[in-house]
């Protein structure tokens, strides 16, 4: 009989030793983290969110003509369904000038879409829309919103999607736009935003 060969193993590495190891000396040994422990006399300090002060209770005093309206993607398809023109629509619902926004999120959504939506975009890259630039990773459109609105409270959300209502909701000073009836409507807006101050 012949002497069998030994297959060679490939990527096998040389065990080291572990820095906490008793064989090594004193001075090269990793020391043990020693735990902290809180005083309970010590005050605890807790980050309260600073309160927007354009809110005077729930009215928000930055909301006023030109209005800016974030626009959501599906508020676009539900439109082009309901044969409603985006930016002459918003004015007979808030009688005053609208700036409709898109930001780079929903435009991205838009053309994820496919040929399907082409009117959709066609209609997202009018001149008449402001776009607004995304500095975020990543392309969802709802988080890019309402990360938006909280920031800035100068906006009214136009949306059909409800997840994205519920959300909103939480955020006070912020008015919802949506479809009902073939025509806008809007959500938690005050009477008198529109009427002018003497």
């Amino acid at each position: 009989m012949g002497k069998q060969k030994k297959a060679r193993k490939y990527a096998t590495m040389k065990r080291m030793l572990s820095l906490r190891d008793q064989r090594l000396k004193e001075k090269d040994r990793l020391k043990p983290k020693k735990k902290e422990k809180k005083d309970p006399s010590a005050l605890k300090e807790r980050e309260v969110p600073q309160h927007p002060s354009c809110l005077f209770f729930q009215y928000n005093t930055q909301l006023g003509p030109p209005y800016h309206i974030l626009v959501d993607t599906n508020f676009i398809n539900f439109s082009i369904k309901a044969k409603l023109d985006l930016v002459q629509s918003m004015m007979d619902c808030l009688y005053a000038k609208c700036i409709p926004c898109i930001t780079d999120c929903v435009m991205a959504e838009i053309e994820k879409l496919g040929q399907k939506y082409r009117v959709a975009l066609r209609i997202a890259k009018d001149p008449r829309f402001e776009r607004l630039p995304c500095t975020h990773k990543g392309t969802y459109a709802d988080d890019c919103l309402v990360q938006r609105v909280t920031r800035h409270k100068c906006y009214i959300v136009a949306t059909v999607d409800r997840d994205l209502k519920q959300r909103i909701r939480k955020i006070p000073g912020v008015p919802i736009m949506y479809i009902s009836n073939h025509r806008y409507n809007i959500e938690r807006m005050p009477d008198d935003y529109g009427a002018p101050r003497f």
